[in-house]
């Protein structure tokens, strides 16, 4: 690939389309003793410099006293290492960045533009106040890329998807921030892309903010719970509280999703083997959007929850929700910003999940 100058340094197109796709980099700053400090970071590269928010997540001190600013305030020289590592060695490769940083603050020329990249990135930032806030700008002096010989790195966003996967649990407590609309349709257009029979796409989202709307909610499937719950002979006590918890849930949950099978526009058979077969593949690729959503939730920085209990009472969310009749609710999911973690359950190993491999 050929060279380009940019800001007087020669850049790849490689390393160029790598920067601006990864999502995570290293920020290695020192003091004026030249003591070393490093950092991961979420930034934007325009092309020109590199930008990093001084964010609104918890820290113990204010931005402009965070270790990294203070050192670059009495030492500008910085490096920023984006890479990626993969058990396939002939994955491997890096973009170090050697440069000038300083701080970029409200109102000077290119903080607006940079606020706006790093929002487009990171939807995560529409919810906070970084346009109120310096940022980290880097001017690149020097820059020096590797990757495995005789295999070229393809950038990806999201990077990690295995680290993504292992990542993503369900979370049952929420902070009560709002979610950006923007993240939450992000979300949503990431299940779009699920396969599907025939490319038909049978679903449909409902998505509910509105705190009347998850009362009611929660209301009408608590009532078709409790007859449940008393046909399994639980006894009075383990049923409030298990309804309870049930209601806390969905009203405390910022956002809302319900997941509904859609089969107006699936084929047709005259046979029932074929036409429960058609069925029975639109419910597994409705799975496989849903899956989408909370992969896609988790790394946009969400977290999520999933309810089964609209499959049981599908006839009780349709009612509640005002829903057509061409809609089937399947599940509940919970969205927004983790409160609270709880223990993740065991997962089984590998082998004993392949019952035959040959």
């Amino acid at each position: 690939m050929a060279d380009i100058k940019l800001n007087k340094v020669n850049f790849s197109e490689w390393a160029i389309t790598y920067l601006v796709e990864r999502r995570v980099a290293r920020l290695a700053t020192a003091d004026k003793e030249g003591k070393p400090y490093i950092v991961p970071v979420c930034y934007v590269f325009d092309g020109n410099s590199f930008y990093i928010a001084l964010d609104d997540k918890p820290k113990s001190v204010s931005p402009t006293r965070l270790k990294r600013v203070r050192n670059i305030l009495e030492n500008p020289n910085v490096a920023l290492l984006v890479d990626t590592y993969s058990e396939d060695w002939t994955r491997l490769g890096y973009v170090m960045v050697n440069g000038k940083g300083k701080l970029c603050n409200p109102g000077e020329p290119n903080h607006a533009h940079a606020v706006e990249l790093l929002r487009r990135k990171y939807p995560q930032y529409y919810g906070m106040s970084i346009e109120v806030r310096p940022l980290i700008s880097i001017s690149p002096t020097s820059v020096h890329e590797w990757q495995a010989s005789g295999s070229e790195v393809t950038p990806r966003p999201g990077s990690d998807f295995a680290a993504l996967v292992k990542g993503r649990h369900v979370v049952r407590q929420f902070k009560p921030e709002p979610v950006p609309r923007e993240i939450v349709e992000q979300t949503l257009e990431a299940a779009g892309w699920a396969p599907s029979p025939h490319g038909a796409q049978p679903w449909r989202f409902v998505v509910i903010t509105r705190p009347e709307l998850k009362e009611k909610l929660a209301e009408a499937m608590a009532d078709e719970w409790q007859r449940n719950l008393e046909m399994d002979g639980d006894d009075s006590e383990v049923v409030e509280k298990r309804l309870r918890i049930s209601h806390q849930r969905i009203v405390n949950s910022p956002v809302i999703v319900i997941p509904c099978l859609y089969l107006e526009d699936l084929h047709v058979y005259p046979d029932p083997v074929r036409a429960e077969a058609e069925v029975t593949m639109a419910v597994q690729s409705l799975g496989a959007a849903v899956q989408n959503i909370l992969l896609s939730a988790y790394s946009l920085g969400l977290d999520t929850g999933w309810m089964c209990a609209p499959l049981f009472a599908p006839h009780v969310v349709r009612a509640a929700l005002d829903l057509p009749d061409n809609l089937t609710p399947h599940a509940l999911i919970n969205m927004g910003y983790g409160a609270k973690d709880p223990p993740r359950r065991p997962h089984r190993p590998i082998y004993q999940l392949i019952v035959l491999y040959e």
